[in-house]
């Protein structure tokens, strides 16, 4: 399996998860159920480095600019 992404995409991709999980927990703060922040910090930590594992297993990172295609 060949994953070509950059690491700007991860972080963004990371980013956005992250900020959807943490509206998600403010709902469920503001319907009552009160939750802890360190759970959730933990859980984005693990995300991350198991996406940065990921990408490494699959080849690293994509550091050299593709040649452009002469038509």
């Amino acid at each position: 399996m060949n994953v070509d992404i950059t690491r700007g995409g991860l972080l963004v991709g990371l980013a956005v998860f992250g900020v959807i999980v943490y509206e998600l927990r403010t709902v469920l703060d503001a319907l009552g159920l009160s939750l802890p922040i360190v759970p959730y910090m933990a859980g984005v930590f693990v995300l991350a480095g198991l996406a940065v594992w990921l990408v490494v297993l699959s080849g690293g990172w994509r550091t050299d600019p593709e040649p452009d295609e002469a038509g």
